[in-house]
């Protein structure tokens, strides 16, 4: 049966299912629909996914949607190279640092991906900047712990790349460019450069890029 992947660009979440297709070596139809067409509301895409989001994967006649739920599936069809551990114990420790981060890292790191990245409105009020300095400190603080855990690991969690570095990667990436734009010089002043302030989350997303690299760099916005 052949899998079909239908995917935004520009998307995080959509980016780690791609990350996992590739590292496991899977076959499969790309389906690249247009957010600013909205095709992802298209009806035959929200007969898959009532709630119109992507990524949706379709496997024959299966269609799983969430990207760690992907993930999750990918696995347990397809468990080589595993993504989520070999024993109970080890997916037990990478399914906790994965809700982890989209508990305590992913919203305000994504509050400041959208601002920057995909926000029409290029002026801030008052309100805009503290929102933002305020996401940019949590993310800060966040990142800071996962540089802890990179600073004696070359990945996030265990000694093999694990579905939490496909989680998070994309994320950072995305920051980074996010970081890169004009209205973020402040900003990204907290943050960068990556290589003093966060030597090892620097090395390991060379890491990364050299495991995936088909898919390490993600298309343009």
């Amino acid at each position: 049966m052949a899998i079909d992947l239908y995917w935004g660009s520009g998307s995080a979440y959509c980016w780690r299912v791609r990350l996992a297709l590739e590292h496991k070596g899977l076959e499969y139809r790309s389906h690249l629909l247009k957010f600013d067409q909205q095709e992802h509301q298209a009806p035959q895409m929200l007969a898959m996914n009532p709630r119109g989001q992507l990524p949706v994967l379709r496997d024959g006649d299966y269609v799983v949607f969430e990207s760690v739920g992907i993930l999750y599936y990918l696995d347990r069809k397809y468990p080589e190279p595993a993504i989520f551990g070999r024993t109970p114990e080890e997916g037990g420790v990478i399914m906790r640092v994965i809700c982890e981060y989209q508990a305590y890292a992913e919203p305000s790191l994504m509050q400041l991906v959208r601002q920057l990245l995909y926000s029409r409105d290029p002026a801030w009020g008052e309100a805009t900047k503290e929102a933002m300095a305020e996401a940019m400190h949590r993310a800060a603080s966040e990142a800071r712990t996962i540089e802890r855990r990179l600073a004696q690991s070359d990945w996030v969690v265990g000694d093999k790349f694990s579905a939490t570095d496909m989680v998070i990667y994309p994320d950072i990436r995305l920051l980074l460019r996010a970081l890169a734009t004009p209205a973020a010089r402040e900003l990204a002043a907290r943050f960068l450069p990556l290589e003093i302030n966060y030597p090892a989350l620097g090395r390991w997303l060379d890491r990364v890029a050299a495991v995936v690299p088909d898919t390490a760099h993600e298309p343009g916005i």
